[in-house]
């Protein structure tokens, strides 16, 4: 055969297949992407609550907790271990604020999962007590091995934690103030919460639901958590963008990783519920605000998470809601969101 044949006929085959995987990803997005799920009438709402955040908004964060516990009556709640909370001075772990907010949870038998680690909800991401900044990685992840110890030793009968949070989105890349991501650290903070933990309680692993891929959190969790943004701000655009996902991309992709994994359960574990900007909320106007996260558009997300096909959702925002009902005398998102739970 004549090399100029051979080449004619490998460029055919090279071409055909090509093809061939172009029009399977075609069908696989066309399959992702269309269709719909029923709608659930008893999903199971939670909230992830943040002593920090509340505190940069300015709030007495005892009252907005316990308002959110006595007049949403709110059942399942995320609270997050952040290191410069409990080790404010190296070597000494308060636990005050954080018993605080589990006991008051367990008084009105609500559930708690903790989060725990470097890497936890709410900006810079990566949360770090001023004394450990400038350590050395190395030295900064032998400090929080000591910190998720002393966690985890100190809850250990503390029947309210339901679950763990290890890390918030650790496979995320490229958003938030933090160091690269070590995998063989991250598995050591697994097996060392799984080793501590004589309740044997399970380990949640999220991810972004839009941004990253599901796989890796939930080959290495006991339940995967997404988070789930409809609108946010690009700083690569200089504009807010709107995700044009159907409700039932969640559902078919849950299913597809719990196929692909073997995890059973899967929640959303931040659904967006306050706005998003190039600024913090509290360095905004109202009117900012608004644009992202107006009365109807906040219904129409939750409404939209009864059709991902999730039985359970975390609705993040909670402080704003209360932020702006303290402040602005708007109560409408509170006393929707009050129905969740009351109706």
């Amino acid at each position: 055969m004549k090399l100029s044949s051979i080449f004619k006929y490998t460029f055919r085959i090279v071409f055909l297949l090509v093809i061939f995987i172009i029009i399977c990803i075609i069908c696989f997005f066309a399959y992702m992407f269309t269709g719909k799920t029923e709608k659930s009438e008893n999903m199971d709402f939670g909230v992830t609550f943040s002593q920090l955040f509340a505190e940069q908004m300015e709030l007495n964060w005892k009252e907005a907790y316990t308002a959110m516990l006595d007049e949403l009556n709110v059942k399942k709640i995320r609270l997050i271990a952040y290191w410069q909370k409990i080790e404010l001075v190296e070597g000494e772990y308060v636990f005050d604020d954080l018993d605080w907010q589990i006991n008051e949870a367990g008084k009105r038998d609500a559930q708690v999962i903790l989060a725990v680690g470097r890497k936890l909800p709410r900006w810079p991401e990566c949360h770090v007590p001023e004394w450990a900044r400038e350590l050395d990685e190395s030295i900064q992840q032998e400090k929080l091995i000591s910190l998720l110890t002393q966690i985890v030793n100190h809850y250990q009968d503390n029947q309210t934690i339901k679950i763990w949070q290890v890390e918030n989105e650790p496979f995320l890349i490229g958003f938030g103030e933090c160091p690269k991501l070590d995998k063989e650290f991250l598995n050591k903070e697994i097996s060392l919460v799984r080793e501590l933990d004589s309740e044997k309680r399970p380990i949640l692993m999220t991810a972004s639901g839009e941004l990253s891929l599901w796989t890796q959190p939930a080959l290495i969790g006991d339940i995967f958590g997404t988070t789930l943004y409809r609108i946010v701000w690009s700083d690569v655009l200089e504009k807010h963008v709107e995700y044009p996902i159907p409700a039932v991309f969640y559902y078919k992709r849950a299913n597809l990783v719990k196929w692909l994994t073997e995890i059973e359960k899967a929640v959303i574990i931040e659904l967006q519920a306050e706005p998003w900007s190039h600024l913090m909320i509290y360095e905004n106007t109202l009117e900012e605000q608004f644009k992202t996260m107006d009365f109807e558009r906040f219904k129409e997300i939750i409404d939209y998470a009864k059709y991902t096909g999730f039985d359970e959702a975390y609705l993040w925002g909670v402080e704003w809601w209360y932020w702006i009902k303290e402040n602005h005398d708007i109560d409408t998102y509170w006393l929707e969101a009050q129905k969740l739970w009351n109706d």
